[in-house]
C-alpha cells in the first residue's frame, strides 16, 4: 500500500521510477495479488496512468486486464476499472490541447495506436464474447464501459468485430437489449455502438431489424420530440440510415410493418416557422434522407413504387408539398424537401397527378409547378435550390405522357393564357435569357417534356416566337439553330459552352427518332454549313464538346433521314461528311462526347449533383440517348449505297416473311382455337353421355325394385286369404231363448249376405283380372329394348371417341410440323439471308396446305358426328323420360288396387264371420242349415228338374 501511495500522488525519498517501471510493477501486483482489493488498486492505478502513458499500459497490462475479466466477476467495480483502462488505450479520442502543427502528427500516431491495439485484443475471439456476455450484467459501472469498450473496438476494426459478433451467440441480441435500458447514458451510447456495428454488413443489418429495432427506435424518436429532440433523435435516424439503405429485404420490411405512414407526423410544421434550431434542421435534413432511401431511384421499380404508393395514401406526400409551399422554411431543409418530393413522385402517375393539381398560396393561386420554374430561372437563387427544382421538373416528366402533353400545351398558340405565367413562358425565356445557367437548366427541362414522346416533338414544331417589332415570327427550332449560328450578338451569347451544349442536347433529344422534325431541321438552309464547319474546325479543349454534340446531330440527321429532301438525303449528307470532315475525324469527334470526363459522372445517377456551375453540363437522360445512338450513327456513316440498298432489300425480304410467318401464325391459333371447341363439345358429350348411363342403371335399379315390391305384395295377399279362410271356421256362441220370428230375419239376414258375398267376389274377380293386365304391361315396360339402345349409344359414343383420339394425334403431328416450318422461317429471318435464300420452301408449304385442307374436312366429319350423336342422345332421352312416366302411371295404378283389394278382403272376411255366426245360432234353435256346397248341388239339382218339367210340357 505504501508503494501505491507514492504511485499516486506520496513524495517518496530516492529517486523516482519512470512510468514503464511503475506499470510494470502495477502490472506484477495485478497478477500476483491474492488480495481482491489489493487487485483493485493496483488496476485503479493502471487506469490513472493508461492516458498519459497509453503504449506502456496497452502493451504490459492488456492480457492482465483481460484476465480480470474473466477471473473477478463478482467484484463490479474491478470490473469498471478494467473496462474503463481499456478503453483508454484502445479509443482514439485524443482530448488533450495541442499546437496546431502537432495536430497532424499526433492523431496518426493516435491512430495507429489504437489500431495496433485493437487488432492484438481481438486476436482472440473469445474476448469480444467476453464483452458481450459483461453487457448481460445490469451494474451501471459494468454496462456502460463495456459499451464504451465496443465502440471503440468497432470504430477502429469494424469489419473484424462484424465478423466475430455475427457468429456469437445471442450477439446481436444482448446489443439490442440496451435500447431498453432505462438509464438514457447507457441506451444513447448503445445507440452509437449499433451505429458502428451496422456499417456496411447487411446480414447484421437484417438480424437488427428482425430484433424489432424499426419499433424500437421509432419510439424513442417519439418520445424525444420527433424534430424537435435533440441529438438521440439524431443518433436514431442514422441508425435508421444505416438499417435502410442500400438494403431491400429492410426496406421490405419496413413497409410492411407499416412504419412509413408513423413517418407522416414528422413533417408536420406551424405557420411560424422562424428560428429553427440547427438542430431541428439537422433532424429533419435526416427525417427526408430517410424518405428518398425508400423511394431512391437505384432501388428496384416494384418496390419504389410500392413505397411511393404508401406514402401518397397515408398523406406522407401531402405533408411534404405543405413544407414545399411554406413560408420561412431554411433554404438547405426546402432544397432537400425538393429533392425529396421529386423521387416520391417520380415514375408514379397517381403522385405526379396530384403534384400537378398543387397550388401555392399566393394570390391569385399559382401551380407549384410555375412557383418552382421561376426560382430556377432566376439568376439569384442559390445554385443547389436551382438543381434541386431542375431535378423535380425531371421527375414529374419522368414516364408522364400526360404531363409532358400539359408542359408543351402552354407554349402552343391556341392555349397561351396573356394574363398569366405558364410553365412553358418560364422555360423560353429562361431559354433565352442572358444567364447560361438558365439556358442550359431551360433547354434540358424543355427535353424532358420531349422524351420518349413522338407526338409532342411534332407538337413542339408549331410554336411560333415573336422576335421582335416589324418581324414575322419564327418557330422555335429555327431559334434555337439560330443563336447557334447566327447573328452578332446571338453569336456571343452562344458562344458559352454552357448555353451551346444545353441547346444541343435539346435539338438532339428533340430530332431524335423523329423524321418531321429532321426535315424541319435540314430545311433551313444554315444548319448543315454551320455543323460541318463546327466539326471540320480544329478549336481548343472546350470546344472539343461542342464539336462531339454537333457531330451527334449531324449523325442524328443521317439516321431519321426520310430522304424527304433531295438537297439533304442520307447519300448526300454522308458524301458531304466525306468531303468536309472525313468519315474517320468525324467518328474521332463523335466519340469527344463519352470521353468526357462529366459524361460519366452524369451517367451515375438521375439527379443533377454538380460542385459548381461550370461543371453543369451533361443531363442523365440524354447520356442515355447518347449511349444508344453513338454506335448505329457510327455504322449508318460508313455504309455505303450498295450495303444501305442491300439492308433495305433484306429488310423487305424479312418483312415478307414476317408477314407469312403473322399468316401463318394467325392460321394455327385459330386452328387450335378450333381443336379447343371441338375438344371441349366431345368432352360435354362424353360426360352427357355418362349421366345418360347413370340415369338408365338407376332407372333399371327402380324398376328391379318395384317388382320385387310387386312380388312380395302378391305373396302376402295369398297369405292373409288363406288365414281369413281359416279364422271363418273359428268359435261359435250360444244363442238360447231365440224367439220364432228371429228365426225369419235371421234367414233373411242370411240371404242378403250371401247376395253381397256374391257381387264382392265380382269385385274381387276384377280386381284381379286388373293386376294381371299391370303385371302384363310392367313386363313390357321391363323389356331390353332400352337396354339395347343404350348399348348401341354407348358403342357409337366409343367409336367416337376413337375418332377424336386419332384426330387429337393427327392434329398434334401437324402443329409439330407448322412448328418446324415456324423456326425454320424465324431462322431464316434472322440470318438475313436474301431473298432466294430466305423464302419458304413452296412444296413444304403446298403439302402444309393440303393437310389442313384434309384435316379440315375431317374435323367436318366429326363434328356431324357428333351432331348425330346428340339427336341420338336426345331421342334416348325423350324416350327414358316417356318409359319413367308410364312406370309412374303403373305405379300409382298398382296401389290403388291394391287399396281397393284390401277394402274388399276385409268386407269379405266381415261377412263370412257373419255369416258363420247366423248359421251356428240357426244350428243352436235346431234348425237345418246347409252349408255353401250343399246350397250349389241342391240349386244344380232344382235347375235340372226345371229343365225336365220343361221338356214334359213340350
Amino acid at each position: 500500500m505504501n508503494f501505491l501511495r507514492g504511485v499516486m500522488g506520496g513524495q517518496a525519498a530516492g529517486p523516482q521510477p519512470t512510468g514503464a517501471e511503475t506499470i510494470q510493477k502495477l502490472c506484477d501486483r495485478v497478477a500476483s495479488s491474492t488480495l481482491l482489493e489489493d487487485r483493485r488498486d493496483a488496476v485503479r492505478a493502471l487506469k490513472a496512468l493508461s492516458k498519459k502513458y497509453r503504449m506502456e499500459v496497452g502493451t504490459q497490462a492488456m492480457d492482465h486486464l483481460v484476465t480480470i475479466l474473466q477471473t473477478d466477476r463478482s467484484d463490479s467495480e474491478i470490473l469498471g476499472y478494467s473496462l474503463d483502462t481499456l478503453y483508454n488505450i484502445i479509443c482514439n479520442d485524443e482530448e488533450e490541447e495541442q499546437d496546431e502543427s502537432e495536430d497532424e502528427n499526433t492523431q496518426k500516431q493516435t491512430d495507429d495506436l489504437g489500431a495496433l491495439f485493437t487488432e492484438k485484443f481481438i486476436q482472440d475471439p473469445e474476448r469480444i464474447t467476453l464483452l458481450l456476455t459483461l453487457l448481460e450484467e445490469f451494474d451501471f459501472h459494468v454496462r456502460w464501459p463495456a459499451v464504451k469498450l465496443l465502440t471503440a473496438l468497432l470504430k477502429s476494426q469494424g469489419t473484424q468485430v462484424q465478423g466475430i459478433i455475427l457468429v456469437s451467440p445471442m450477439g446481436v441480441s444482448r446489443l439490442m437489449d440496451l435500447l431498453a435500458d432505462s438509464r438514457e447514458v447507457i441506451r444513447n451510447d448503445g445507440l452509437l455502438l449499433l451505429q458502428q456495428l451496422t456499417k456496411g454488413n447487411a446480414a447484421i443489418q437484417k438480424i437488427v431489424a428482425f430484433e424489432n429495432a424499426f419499433e424500437r427506435l421509432l419510439d424513442i424518436i417519439t418520445e424525444e420530440g420527433s424534430s424537435d429532440g435533440g441529438i438521440v433523435v439524431e443518433d436514431c435516424l442514422l441508425l435508421l440510415l444505416n438499417l435502410l439503405k442500400n438494403n431491400s429485404s429492410n426496406q421490405n420490411f419496413f413497409k410492411e410493418g407499416s412504419y412509413i405512414q408513423r413517418m407522416k407526423p414528422w413533417f408536420e410544421v406551424g405557420d411560424d416557422n422562424s428560428g429553427w434550431s440547427a438542430q431541428k434542421v439537422t433532424n429533419l435534413h435526416l427525417m427526408l434522407q430517410l424518405v428518398r432511401v425508400m423511394v431512391s431511384p437505384v432501388n428496384s421499380p416494384g418496390a419504389t413504387a410500392s413505397c411511393q404508393k404508401c406514402m401518397f395514401q397515408c398523406g406522407l406526400l401531402q405533408q411534404l408539398c405543405t413544407i414545399l409551399m411554406a413560408t420561412g422554411v431554411p433554404a438547405d431543409i426546402l432544397t432537400e424537401t425538393i429533392n425529396t418530393v421529386s423521387e416520391v413522385i417520380r415514375g408514379s402517375q397517381i403522385n405526379q397527378d396530384y403534384f400537378a393539381s398543387v397550388n401555392a398560396p399566393s394570390n391569385p393561386p399559382r401551380p407549384a409547378i410555375v412557383v418552382l420554374l421561376m426560382s430556377m430561372v432566376n439568376e439569384r437563387q442559390p445554385f443547389v435550390l436551382r438543381c434541386a427544382v431542375l431535378y423535380c421538373f425531371q421527375c414529374f416528366l419522368y414516364k408522364n405522357q400526360k404531363g409532358q402533353g400539359e408542359i408543351v400545351a402552354t407554349l402552343l398558340p391556341s392555349t397561351i393564357d396573356a394574363n398569366s405565367i405558364s410553365a412553358g413562358q418560364l422555360l423560353c425565356g429562361g431559354l433565352f435569357s442572358a444567364d447560361s445557367l438558365s439556358n442550359w437548366c431551360a433547354a434540358v427541362a424543355l427535353a424532358h417534356a420531349l422524351q420518349d414522346n413522338l407526338t409532342q416533338k411534332e407538337q413542339l414544331l408549331r410554336v411560333q416566337l415573336a422576335t421582335s417589332l416589324g418581324k414575322p415570327p419564327v418557330s422555335l427550332l429555327q431559334q434555337c439553330t439560330n443563336i447557334l449560328s447566327q447573328g452578332d450578338k446571338i453569336v456571343r451569347r452562344g458562344s458559352k459552352v454552357q448555353t451551346r451544349v444545353g441547346l444541343l442536347m435539346l435539338l438532339c433529344t428533340w430530332i431524335s427518332n423523329c423524321p418531321i422534325a429532321v426535315t424541319h431541321f435540314l430545311h433551313n438552309q444554315d444548319n448543315v454549313p454551320f455543323l460541318t464547319a463546327q466539326i471540320s474546325e480544329n478549336l481548343g479543349e472546350d470546344e472539343r464538346l461542342v464539336q462531339g454534340l454537333c457531330a451527334l446531330l449531324l449523325g442524328i440527321c443521317i439516321y431519321y433521314n426520310d430522304n424527304s429532301l433531295e438537297n439533304y438525303t442520307k447519300e448526300k449528307l454522308k458524301q458531304l461528311i466525306e468531303k468536309r470532315i472525313g468519315k474517320e475525324n468525324f467518328v474521332e469527334k463523335l466519340g469527344f462526347i463519352t470521353k468526357h470526363e462529366l459524361y460519366s459522372r452524369a451517367a451515375l445517377k438521375p439527379q443533377p449533383v454538380f460542385p459548381s456551375p461550370e461543371q453543369m453540363l451533361f443531363d442523365h437522360e440524354f447520356t442515355k440517348l447518347v449511349k444508344d445512338l453513338e454506335g448505329v450513327i457510327t455504322k449508318a456513316v460508313h455504309k455505303s449505297s450498295e450495303e444501305e440498298k442491300k439492308e433495305e432489300e433484306v429488310k423487305k425480304t424479312l418483312e415478307q416473311h414476317d408477314n407469312i410467318v403473322t399468316q401463318y401464325k394467325e392460321l394455327i391459333r385459330e386452328q387450335d382455337a378450333q381443336i379447343q371447341e371441338l375438344k371441349e363439345q366431345v368432352a360435354s358429350l362424353s360426360s352427357q353421355n355418362e349421366q345418360m348411363q347413370a340415369t338408365v342403371t338407376q332407372q333399371l335399379s327402380q324398376i328391379q325394385q318395384h317388382k320385387d315390391q310387386y312380388n312380395i305384395l302378391k305373396l302376402k295377399l295369398g297369405k292373409e286369404s288363406q288365414s281369413q279362410s281359416s279364422s271363418s271356421q273359428g268359435d261359435s256362441s250360444q244363442v238360447n231363448g231365440l224367439q220364432t220370428e228371429e228365426l225369419s230375419q235371421l234367414r233373411e239376414e242370411l240371404d242378403e249376405l250371401r247376395k253381397q258375398h256374391a257381387v264382392l267376389q265380382t269385385q274381387l274377380a276384377e280386381r284381379d283380372a286388373l293386376i294381371t293386365t299391370l303385371q302384363s304391361s310392367s313386363q313390357t315396360t321391363e323389356s331390353p329394348a332400352g337396354g339395347s339402345d343404350n348399348t348401341e349409344l354407348q358403342q357409337e359414343l366409343e367409336a367416337l371417341r376413337s375418332q377424336v383420339q386419332s384426330q387429337s394425334l393427327e392434329i398434334s403431328h401437324l402443329k409439330t410440323e407448322r412448328q418446324e416450318l415456324l423456326r425454320r422461317a424465324e431462322a431464316e429471318s434472322s440470318n438475313a439471308a436474301s431473298p432466294s435464300d430466305g423464302s419458304l420452301d413452296a412444296s413444304a408449304v403446298a403439302e402444309l396446305e393440303n393437310r389442313l385442307a384434309a384435316q379440315t374436312s375431317e374435323t367436318e366429319k366429326m363434328k356431324r358426328s357428333v351432331v348425330e350423336l346428340e339427336q341420338q342422345l336426345a331421342a334416348a332421352t325423350s324416350t327414358a323420360a316417356i318409359l319413367q312416366t308410364e312406370k309412374e302411371k303403373l305405379q300409382s295404378e298398382v296401389q290403388e288396387s291394391k287399396k281397393e283389394q284390401d277394402d274388399l278382403l276385409m268386407l269379405l272376411a266381415d261377412q263370412d264371420q257373419k255369416i258363420h255366426s247366423l248359421k251356428k245360432r240357426l244350428k243352436d234353435l235346431g234348425q237345418m242349415v246347409e252349408d255353401e256346397d250343399d246350397l250349389d248341388t241342391k240349386d244344380q239339382t232344382s235347375d235340372d228338374d226345371d229343365d225336365e218339367d220343361e221338356d214334359e210340357d213340350e
